[in-house]
């Protein structure tokens, strides 16, 4: 039993998830474990292409398809978005942040892409969502854990959205996910394309991500994995069954979902990771993104200040377009320049371009909160000696 093995099973055998995908790849060299089930009952087996909701690891995928807008020329980083996304055109922010949702001034400038690649357009929750205008994203507009079939559609979405105030000023403060969603809403009609088509037409076809799409083919609910949480009051030792395979991501959403609504192997994340670290080559040397694009991508553009006051880089992170980018070695994991993110369904994946090294780890047992659980340290931990 390979150490990564060993590092699974030790997990799976304390009771912290039914079982897990792992993959970590270093040039010509792969390790990849499947371990334990895809179900409490283990009576389903992993597989290396077991299906996993990819939650927020969706958000690099969409950042990088943002900038083939940039590389064709339809829109450039600097740009205000109100030209595709009316609704935005006159954004109201909130006198203070815990202001209610009437007491607001005028935007000082517009919404630009780049606000929304560096998650500092207003829109988003800070550590405390019980602030007036991050509580109406969660009622409203779906914010949160995914539940890809209680989203309206984007227009509606993005209408219910025009309602909500800014809660700061364009390009002040990074403020988490919103960003994200309103990005795959501004490529679908830069575009004139749905979001699904135009991912697989520009990336998932291109680097052979067969298995990543919003919902899962009924041919291949047999490879999806059930979702947990963590037991409720009373039953703190029975995980919550959250959502079977057959549940809502069995059927296409009417709202596909920039920030959390892809499923995945680990073996598509591993794809999309591997262009990243080539400079936007696929394995098979087609361009899919400009080398110039992955570096932005990849760079930190926030200030001290702003990791400071974002309450959730404590372990040396900045942020690139859709991921945090270490930028301090003050963890067992970080290695400088790493990049990738972790999803709320238990998901997390890095590139380390230092080493040329993709970490993916797939599990079905949520979060419970901004930490990351001890195995994903570990997982880190490992990955960064790969």
């Amino acid at each position: 039993m390979s150490a990564l093995d060993e590092l699974l099973h030790r997990h799976i055998a304390a009771g912290s998830m039914p079982g897990a995908v792992a993959l970590v790849s270093r040039g010509e060299r792969v390790e990849a474990v499947a371990a334990g089930s895809a179900d409490l009952a283990g009576t389903v087996p992993l597989r290396r292409d077991s299906l996993f909701r990819l939650a927020s690891i969706t958000k690099p995928i969409v950042a990088a398809a943002a900038m083939t807008l940039v590389e064709d020329g339809l829109i450039a980083p600097a740009d205000p978005v109100a030209p595709w996304l009316p609704e935005l055109a006159s954004p109201q922010v909130v006198r203070t942040p815990d202001s209610p949702l009437d007491d607001v001034v005028p935007a000082v400038r517009p919404i630009t892409l780049l606000d929304l690649l560096t998650f500092r357009a207003g829109y988003g929750f800070p550590s405390d969502v019980s602030l007036p205008a991050v509580a109406a994203l969660f009622a409203d507009l779906g914010q949160g854990p995914p539940r890809p079939q209680a989203v309206p559609a984007p227009d509606a979405w993005m209408a219910a959205l025009s309602r909500v105030p800014l809660l700061h000023q364009p390009g002040e403060v990074w403020l988490y996910n919103t960003c994200s969603d309103i990005l795959g809403v501004l490529i679908a009609r830069v575009t004139g394309r749905p979001l699904p088509a135009y991912l697989a037409e520009r990336l998932f076809g291109p680097l052979g991500m067969t298995d990543t799409a919003f919902f899962v083919e009924p041919a291949a609910l047999d490879r999806f994995t059930s979702y947990y949480r963590a037991g409720a009051p009373g039953s703190p030792g029975v995980p919550e069954l959250v959502d079977p395979p057959e549940g809502q991501w069995s059927r296409p959403p009417a709202f596909p979902s920039g920030a959390g609504g892809l499923v995945a192997t680990a073996d598509d994340w591993a794809a999309f990771g591997r262009m990243l670290l080539a400079g936007g080559l696929a394995d098979d040397g087609g361009r899919v993104l400009a080398a110039e694009s992955v570096r932005q991508m990849l760079s930190d553009h926030l200030t001290p200040r702003q990791r400071a006051a974002s309450g959730l880089f404590t372990e040396g992170q900045g942020w690139g377009f859709g991921g945090a980018v270490d930028v301090a070695t003050t963890a067992p994991w970080n290695v400088l320049g790493r990049y990738g993110w972790v999803g709320g369904t238990g998901t997390t994946a890095h590139v380390i371009p230092s080493s040329g090294t993709v970490a993916v780890l797939l599990t079905q047992r949520e979060l419970g909160g901004p930490a990351a659980p001890e195995v994903m340290r570990d997982f880190w931990t490992y990955a960064a000696g790969f």
